[in-house]
């Protein structure tokens, strides 16, 4: 058996929870490979809106477990918050969920130094959802990290406080509330208690391939988009993990030979949130009724995204980066009203024509655009597929011929029941 994986091939905010919400019934374990609370994946069932930011979205189904892989970064107050308010829903989480030993913990003081870091770059600043993700990885890759693992040990408490003690004069005159500090590390520390005696934290790498031995279908699942990978996104705008198909292997500890389907999550369109280049930008008003039609506000930072018509090049990119081998597209029916849609084709750099994304995204970028006949408004059909606007089939077909990859799932809605699957 293989593991199947589910990655973002966009900015983020692609729509990935809903359809591993909609997957998850195929499979036995569902795995999160990297990032952490700065992700946001939403879900509605049955019209109720849930949004998760650690735990997998495959926890809405009683007979998955959930699996947060070591390339996961884990904020302990914000993840026990999420825990407790689906309990509050009648879900046994913690009997759904497995976290691995080697997950390392954003501290309290990891999110100051978040803050100090985008303060410290004025009108350079990242669109850093100020989570304390890139300290924590930081700390990670300079070796000086907590890991879920380090809970369970004796030596727990001096190595925090060695690392609170070096965080701290890392941030030296910035000013801060002590007092706020010094409530969120009592949060903090309760938080690493409940964790301590009410999760399963083991091993991952070996239960999971232990569990591929054993027949068990697993679905990897990413956080934010391709084009925010740390080695092949818009850098330095980008996040601090690895969001490619390669990221799964590193994050779950699973060998490249056990890797099965790759499926890709876009939105017909494109959005992006905080600053960094985006080539198919709309400043305009069609900009901001793809927006407001689409509800397009961060669902971990709250903050306006930016939207723009679908980019093919980046698109392209992404798919060869990961070895995509179906598509899903999201949010067909934010352009319902749209008397015309566009498709960006090319690139056009200093007269040049191109389909590939530049070294430099920032530089001067004019994007080539087909325009297509809009769809209008129709019916849900259930899951039929050749129930669809014959514009709309033209409009899936021609990504599907341009990107040489079928698109395999069809998102009408934000329910889970609002989906096609071809």
């Amino acid at each position: 058996m293989k593991t199947d994986i589910l990655l973002g091939l966009q900015w983020g905010d692609e729509g990935k929870g809903k359809v591993v919400d909609v997957l998850s019934p195929s499979y036995n374990i569902v795995a999160r490979f990297q990032g952490g609370p700065n992700a946001g994946h939403t879900l509605e069932i049955a019209g109720k809106k849930h949004v998760l930011h650690t735990i997998p979205s495959g926890i809405f189904h009683s007979n998955v477990l959930n699996v947060i892989g070591n390339g996961v970064v884990i904020d302990p107050i914000s993840f026990v918050d999420e825990i407790r308010e689906l309990d509050s829903l009648g879900t046994d989480i913690c009997k759904r969920l497995i976290v691995s030993k080697r997950a390392h913990l954003i501290l309290p003081t990891h999110r100051l130094l978040d803050a100090f870091s985008e303060a410290q770059k004025g009108t350079k600043k990242i669109g850093s959802t100020l989570k304390g993700i890139g300290p924590a990885y930081m700390d990670k890759t300079g070796r000086n990290g907590l890991r879920i693992g380090d809970i369970m040990e004796k030596y727990f408490t001096k190595r925090y406080q060695d690392l609170l003690d070096k965080h701290k004069k890392l941030l030296g005159s910035f000013e801060y509330d002590a007092k706020g500090l010094a409530e969120n590390e009592k949060k903090w520390m309760n938080a690493i208690d409940f964790i301590r005696k009410s999760l399963t934290c083991i091993d991952t790498e070996y239960f999971l391939n232990e569990s591929l031995k054993q027949g068990k279908k697993i679905l990897a699942e990413g956080a934010q988009g391709s084009l925010l990978d740390i080695d092949f996104g818009s850098y330095p705008y980008v996040t601090s993990s690895s969001t490619t198909c390669a990221g799964a292997c590193i994050g779950l500890g699973i060998a490249p030979s056990l890797i099965g389907s790759v499926e890709g999550v876009f939105k017909a369109y494109c959005t992006r949130v905080g600053s960094g280049p985006f080539p198919t930008e709309l400043s305009d008003e069609t900009g901001d009724k793809i927006c407001q039609v689409g509800r397009e506000f961060g669902s971990t930072t709250g903050r306006k995204r930016r939207c723009g018509w679908l980019d093919l090049p980046a698109l392209k990119r992404a798919i060869m980066l990961s070895g995509v081998s179906s598509l899903d597209m999201m949010k067909i029916d934010v352009l319902n009203d749209f008397d015309e849609v566009k498709i960006c084709t090319h690139y056009l750099i200093d007269g040049q024509k191109t389909d590939r994304l530049p070294y430099n995204l920032s530089e001067a970028i004019k994007p080539v655009y087909k325009s297509f006949k809009g769809w209008g408004k129709f019916p849900f059909m259930g899951s039929k597929f050749d129930s669809l606007p014959i514009q709309l089939k033209n409009y899936i077909q021609f990504i599907e011929e341009a990107v040489g990859v079928p698109v395999k799932l069809l998102s009408l809605g934000p329910d889970r029941e609002q989906t096609i699957l071809r």
